[in-house]
């Protein structure tokens, strides 16, 4: 008999905690576009559609970046018109990724209406994953974000390396509000703080969640984007709901990581993700085991088992 069959996880509230947290599903994206083969466009269509199906209502489509530099995602032409009925009849939000404009023309030829961009807050990463100064990518960002408000397009932006850069180290905290300042100056409705390569801890992130309300960015425009290099996403996302936050990014399954920072593992699994969030009587709408099972299904078309302790633990068999 499973746990959840026995009444498991227990619930138990804990004070000061939101009544419902939205979890932002990026593993048909972030997730497959870090996988070393590609994956079928058939295949990550019905990954999409079974993600809905356990009740997830936000899911990162795919991402519209030249072929080139993720050719696991090449197909976003096609796969974006196999799933956007989703958003038609079941109010399912399909975000997807874009560069620049020429990503924006891409995706709104397509009907896509909500779409995300990805910054960071550090030079060196920006160089690596933009190929530009972090001030350039934020010129580059402005008339993406204007056309796509005057259209009225929902706009995300991501900022890597929120807490610390291969590269550089640790990531001073004004210097992570300054770009989250800028961005949402200019128009984005909310931003996606990174900890790309896993290694914030909950003071840090209590913190710079402060430091933004100091500055004017409220915490209902804050989601975070935790991965689990240390073993702290779920502990950095309590600090983080302990703030007020409720929107967290998750990958069913743990997949991902980040192609430009070879020390970043696996997001935060959607599936531990709710196992604690249900553990504490957090709303999500999501049906835990429908979703172990989407994953348990992706690892198989993928050849190998998935790196969330909750699948592994679910879908133990004697």
């Amino acid at each position: 008999m499973s746990t959840p069959e026995l009444g498991l996880p227990m619930v138990v509230p804990a004070p000061d905690l939101p009544a419902r947290v939205r979890i932002y599903e990026v593993g048909a994206r972030d997730g497959l576009q870090n996988e070393k083969a590609t994956v079928p466009t058939e295949v990550k269509a019905e990954f999409v559609r079974r993600l809905a199906d356990s009740g997830l209502t936000t899911i990162e489509a795919t991402s519209f970046v030249h072929p080139k530099w993720v050719p696991q995602l090449a197909d976003a032409e096609q796969l974006f018109p196999l799933v956007s009925d989703l958003g038609r009849s079941s109010g399912v939000r399909l975000p997807v990724l874009v560069p620049n404009e020429r990503g924006l023309d891409r995706a709104l030829a397509l009907g896509a209406r909500h779409v995300a961009l990805f910054a960071s807050a550090t030079e060196s990463f920006a160089k690596a994953n933009l190929n530009r100064t972090v001030d350039e990518s934020l010129a580059m960002f402005e008339p993406v974000v204007s056309r796509a408000k005057a259209d009225k397009v929902h706009v995300r932006s991501y900022i890597s390396m929120c807490f610390g850069d291969p590269w550089e180290g640790p990531v001073p905290i004004h210097q992570v509000v300054r770009v989250c300042k800028a961005l949402m100056d200019m128009g984005c409705d909310e931003l996606s703080l990174g900890d790309t390569i896993g290694v914030a801890t909950p003071g840090h992130v209590q913190t710079l969640l402060a430091e933004l309300n100091e500055e004017g960015v409220p915490t209902s425009a804050l989601g975070v984007h935790f991965h689990d290099t240390y073993g702290q996403a779920l502990t950095n996302t309590l600090a983080a709901l302990q703030h007020g936050v409720t929107t967290v990014d998750a990958s069913a399954g743990g997949l991902g990581g980040c192609p430009y920072a070879k020390s970043a593992t696996g997001n935060l699994a959607t599936e531990d993700l709710v196992w604690m969030l249900q553990g504490l009587g957090i709303d999500t709408g999501v049906d835990l085991a429908r979703l172990t099972a989407t994953s348990v299904w992706m690892a198989e078309r993928l050849g190998r088992p998935s790196p969330s302790r909750t699948v592994k633990a679910l879908s133990h068999k004697e």
